[in-house]
């Protein structure tokens, strides 16, 4: 990834760092392949989200392609991060799981992350590519939920059906679908 030190001014002229519009540039990516898809989004209105010349992106992404690798770099993270700290106030690899999907759920209630997930998958699939790229994600996902919960292949592998089972649900405007799955806690409270 091209690294630079260079600053630039918002509209409100307040300079940021070249890391600072770089995390500028991948919220508005976030959007904008949520949105449109890898092949339907143009830099041209990532760089307008950003507020920012669309020349500006290749200073900070070698292309449209390394971009799109970095916003499911980010989507990953987030929900890794999210498992992480669910599953280290656990104790064993059933309430590890379900911490994790506690933890998930309300990531993928952000239409934004669950939008750039699914569109993540979709431009996968045609592209083999990002196929690779997109598996490699998901494969050190999977194998982190595994190394983090300590449950078998068979839990790890119905705690991500029961994720895209969410992903799903929430996708399509119906979370009623997705309560039965998440103690609230509001049962052991009463």
């Amino acid at each position: 990834m091209p690294t630079t030190t260079t600053a630039t001014r918002t509209k409100t002229g307040v300079r940021l760092s070249a890391d600072e519009r770089r995390e500028q540039v991948l919220d508005a990516a976030v959007d904008e392949f949520g949105e449109r898809g890898y092949h339907g989004a143009s830099t041209a209105n990532i760089a307008k989200r950003a507020g920012i010349s669309q020349p500006y992106i290749y200073a900070l992404f070698s292309d449209k392609r390394e971009l799109f690798r970095a916003v499911h770099h980010r989507v990953i993270s987030e929900i890794r991060s999210a498992f992480v700290q669910a599953a280290a106030g656990a104790a064993t690899p059933e309430e590890k799981l379900e911490a994790m999907g506690t933890a998930y759920k309300p990531l993928m209630e952000d239409g934004r992350l669950l939008a750039a997930q699914l569109q993540c998958t979709a431009a996968a699939a045609g592209d083999p590519e990002l196929r690779a790229y997109v598996a490699e994600g998901f494969r050190g996902l999977v194998d982190d939920v595994a190394r983090l919960s300590g449950a078998d292949a068979a839990a790890v592998a119905t705690f991500f059906a029961c994720g895209m089972y969410i992903n799903v649900a929430l996708a399509l405007g119906q979370p009623d679908l997705v309560e039965p799955l998440v103690d609230t806690g509001e049962e052991a409270a009463a």
